[in-house]
């Protein structure tokens, strides 16, 4: 799904791309990385799509990077399917009491309690309820896991989300040295909880620093359509579990990725077209002979 992912060079020869839109101190190196913030203190940046995500079941894939040059470190960045788009705010770097998925890669404990940071976590947010920043977002978690060594990565960090309309939601993170892919989480649908994300929602990236800092960069974003769900027995209902697969699909899921970029979607599209046009050529041709005939019989 092309109007969804995004790699380098990241911007076109007019230095704008087509699909997405760049706020705050985000600065783009080409042939490096979209950096969201420097390793600065009090930094905000994101990025969105400019359409709106209305695929029904689709998987995302985000390349990114958080380092620095301090031993303490934050604030962190959060992957976005909302409602609203493109707008600074509180939430590491994106607007409070949003409508729709944040995924937030929290780097620094403020008064959580026991999980190691740093920690990742979803929220569902419904318009209306505030982010807990005092608790770093412990009464707002529909799922979450610790993932130490996040931060620093000597290997390629990624997150995986793949979600399926009213049925599930699941994050596999890579960051460790083997490159294998760890469940965070699995969150069935059930009546005690639903997983209902905006039928039409903005793919964005955001992060914020504060008085501590990080290099919050975002290298490569991949967006999949999905269909064919597995059977609910291959479905593990898992929150935080934190275990290992070697799985390229990701625990709690079995499907086909409906092109890597939509372009077996736009290839049939386009010769759908051209074979109209073909069939209206072919017509006005069959008429214009006709009438000629018509003309020499009388």
């Amino acid at each position: 799904m092309i109007a969804y992912s995004i790699s380098q060079p990241y911007l076109d020869s007019a230095s704008e791309n087509r699909w997405f839109d760049f706020g705050g101190d985000t600065v783009i190196r080409s042939d490096r990385y979209i950096r969201l913030t420097p390793d600065r203190q009090s930094r905000q940046g994101w990025m969105f799509s400019r359409v709106p995500l209305t695929a029904t079941n689709w998987q995302v894939e985000i390349e990114f990077k958080i380092d620095g040059q301090g031993t303490l470190h934050g604030d962190g960045m959060a992957i976005w399917l909302t409602k609203q788009r493109a707008t600074k705010g509180p939430v590491f770097g994106f607007m409070d009491k949003f409508e729709g998925l944040g995924i937030f890669i929290d780097t620094y404990k403020n008064n959580r309690g026991n999980p190691a940071f740093p920690y990742v976590m979803a929220m569902l947010g419904d318009g209306q309820v505030s982010y807990d920043q005092a608790q770093d977002g412990k009464p707002n978690e529909l799922a979450g896991c610790s993932a130490r060594g996040i931060r620093g990565a000597s290997v390629a960090t990624k997150a995986r989300i793949t979600y399926f309309q009213d049925k599930f939601l699941s994050l596999d993170l890579q960051y460790k040295s083997d490159l294998s892919w760890t469940s965070c989480f699995t969150v069935e649908a059930s009546e005690e909880q639903s997983i209902n994300i905006p039928t039409v929602a903005y793919l964005g990236v955001s992060a914020e620093t504060g008085e501590l800092s990080d290099n919050h960069d975002i290298i490569s974003i991949d967006t999949y359509s999905l269909y064919n769900k597995a059977p609910t027995d291959q479905v593990p209902i898992s929150r935080g579990s934190g275990r290992k697969t070697n799985s390229k699909a990701g625990k709690g899921a079995a499907y086909n990725r409906g092109g890597d970029d939509g372009s077996g979607g736009w290839l049939w599209f386009l010769f759908k077209i051209i074979l109209f046009l073909a069939l209206v050529v072919a017509a006005y041709i069959g008429f214009t002979a006709f009438r000629a005939s018509q003309k020499r019989r009388f």
